[in-house]
């Protein structure tokens, strides 16, 4: 259980601003994706059911099991997957229903056996480090982007963060959302429609399996789910110096989207973009007492699950330039610091760099998003740089 003298409102609000952030940023994807399969109004509803509570739950288990604000996501490349897939028509509910229950056996099989784990294992810290950079530095990009089209909202949000910085560090990140939402109000921009306050009821749909959605969907959900989405997860966990058992949390999210997948979870896995922002210094000095930022995640989302209509109406009233603003500045921390360790060894550091471009392009090659590209490219630029052959035995003289 959590101890009243952990909680502090850093990480309560880096909380906060991890759901606002994850939330807004995909929610949208996640409506595509179910409509585009056929679903009605109820099962879209039911889909926020499953996946929020989903996320919720396991985000608040598994931060308060191993004392580290560990946060669970919804695979958003593979709500762009499904929303595609069921957009030629091939396939409906009950064939994806199928899919994601086999796309969650064989991460949970991963999980087991611990093959994702040794794989990471075996990428070296620099790589990892600018991995971590190149998916978070987006972020950053997006919210100086912002200026365009909200100059002065962006412009204040980025005089707070450093006044803040400078003052009271601690409380960078309450004081830029507090300074944003305060400007959006005053300016007409907070757009709360009519909330509908009742409980989102789940809808059970039968699974269909075939093997044509095995390939069409579930491996390719599979996939982009590990190298998208929890390889970079991992390297965010470990950048930030916490040991977790990675092979337990990837089973917990494998198990819970097979049991889930009938009401419209179609894959969990580790956060990357919003884990960040709760594992930074940002949310606590402390590391031992970050775990209060997932805490806070999880009940926000298992909110959203209970609460999918009213909740939503919320979170999508604040202006996109202040939510994409308020993720790159919270994220500034966590890219210096993937950047510093990612060059800090000059033998490794071309390959480091190319790992971060990479990931940085936001390429996308047969399905699978730069995260993982990036570590090829920067393993393959490693070994051609480092590698030696081995010398053959001298033959003994006679």
């Amino acid at each position: 259980m959590p101890s009243l003298r952990d909680f502090s409102l850093s990480a309560a609000t880096a909380g906060f601003v991890a759901v606002l952030v994850g939330f807004t940023g995909s929610v949208a994807i996640v409506f595509q994706a179910a409509l585009s399969l056929g679903a009605t109004p109820a099962e879209v509803s039911s889909w926020i059911w499953a996946l929020g509570l989903g996320m919720g739950l396991l985000t608040l288990v598994i931060s308060l099991w191993l004392k580290a604000p560990v946060l669970i996501a919804w695979c958003t490349p593979g709500a762009a997957l499904l929303a595609a897939a069921g957009a030629g028509g091939a396939f409906g509910m009950a064939d994806a229903v199928g899919a994601f229950i086999v796309s969650g056996a064989l991460i949970t099989l991963c999980g087991v056996t611990g093959w994702f784990e040794r794989v990471m294992d075996r990428i070296p810290q620099s790589i990892a480090a600018a991995l971590l950079a190149g998916v978070l530095a987006r972020f950053a990009i997006d919210a100086f982007l912002a200026l365009q089209s909200a100059f002065g909202l962006v412009l204040l949000m980025l005089a707070a963060y450093l006044l803040a910085q400078r003052l009271w560090p601690r409380y960078a990140v309450v004081t830029v959302l507090a300074v944003g939402t305060a400007y959006a109000v005053a300016r007409g921009q907070l757009h709360v429609g009519a909330l509908d306050g009742g409980l989102t009821r789940p809808v059970f749909v039968a699974p269909v399996f075939s093997w044509q959605a095995a390939v069409g969907m579930a491996l390719p959900l599979f996939v982009v789910t590990m190298a998208s989405q929890n390889l970079p997860g991992v390297a965010v966990i470990r950048a930030a110096g916490y040991a977790l058992p990675v092979s337990r949390i990837i089973t917990a999210t494998g198990v819970v989207t097979v049991l889930l997948a009938p009401f419209g979870a179609f894959a969990f896995n580790l956060a990357a973009i919003t884990a960040a922002i709760c594992m930074g210094p940002e949310a606590h000095e402390d590391p031992g007492r970050r775990y209060i930022a997932g805490v806070m995640n999880g009940i926000l989302y298992c909110v959203i699950g209970l609460f999918g209509a009213a909740v939503t109406g919320v979170l999508t009233a604040f202006p996109r330039e202040l939510v994409v603003a308020l993720a790159g500045l919270a994220l500034l921390g966590s890219i210096g610091g993937g950047l510093v360790a990612a060059v800090r060894h000059e033998r490794e550091r071309e390959a480091a760099l190319i790992t971060f471009l990479v990931t940085l392009s936001g390429v996308s090659l047969a399905g699978v998003g730069s995260a993982f590209w990036g570590v090829v490219a920067g393993a393959a630029a490693l070994f051609v740089q480092q590698w030696r052959p081995r010398r053959q035995p001298e033959a003994p003289t006679r």
